[in-house]
């Protein structure tokens, strides 16, 4: 079986960034353009996309909508949005533009059953993002720790037709300390909803590791820094996590 790669654009004042840990001080600026960008990973062979509004995470409503507009415009392939998407109107507004799956961090932890019913709504489009510090759930664009364990929030989710979980160890973001395999498997292997695992990719390793756990239900894996930093080929990594 193989796994998707889904190349990151993270977005910051209309800038496609890169931060560490998750702190919004710890940007690093990889360009003004994200609709170019979109356009540099689509001829690398990505049909899948992440995008992050990093600013609408914090304010809990979208910030750099005319970004994420040109992205929409300029990726042929699947987008897969999140970052301050807490409302049924929000949701919809982004399905309607085209966006192919929304993801949902906080409003799953602080509003259950408006993400059970969602996912019902949209079969298929619902990702629910859980991220950690230390396996705890962390909410608010990672600025707070609950205390609600990772494993206890996936499942609370498992009936509710949810697309995937989106796996955030929050301490490797942006670090290339290496994904936190172990605890990504171990979160597939405990629920029966598909998992991305994000945070911290380095390199190939990452890739060829993770695809070998398709059969655990990892579905696939976020990269950012590391495709800036030229430490990983988008192209390469594709074709690796094609082959299973």
């Amino acid at each position: 079986m193989s796994i998707i790669v889904f190349p990151a654009i993270d977005l910051k004042g209309g800038q496609v960034v890169r931060l560490a840990e998750g702190d919004m001080d710890r940007a690093t600026v990889y360009g003004d353009d994200p609709a170019a960008q979109a356009t540099l990973f689509a001829e690398a062979g990505a049909q899948h996309l992440h995008v992050v509004d990093l600013d609408g995470a914090f304010a809990g409503e979208a910030v750099n909508r005319s970004a994420v507009e040109s992205i929409i415009e300029s990726f042929p392939g699947y987008l897969q949005l999140g970052g301050g998407i807490r409302t049924r109107a929000a949701v919809e507004g982004w399905f309607g533009l085209g966006v192919a799956r929304v993801v949902i961090g906080t409003a799953a932890l602080t509003d259950p059953e408006f993400v059970r019913d969602i996912a019902k709504a949209y079969d298929g489009g619902i990702v629910v993002a859980v991220d950690a510090r230390d396996g705890m759930v962390a909410t608010h664009g990672w600025a707070d720790v609950s205390d609600v364990p990772v494993a206890d929030m996936a499942r609370r989710f498992e009936d509710a037709g949810v697309a995937s979980l989106l796996f955030t160890d929050v301490g490797r973001d942006g670090m290339l300390k290496g994904c936190n395999i172990e605890a990504t498997v171990e979160l597939a292997r405990t629920t029966d909803i598909p998992v991305i695992a994000s945070g911290g990719v380095k390199g190939l390793d990452d890739i060829h590791v993770l695809s070998l756990h398709a059969d655990d239900g990892i579905e696939g894996v976020i990269t950012g820094r590391a495709l800036y930093d030229g430490r990983l080929d988008l192209a390469t990594a594709i074709a690796m996590a094609s082959r299973g």
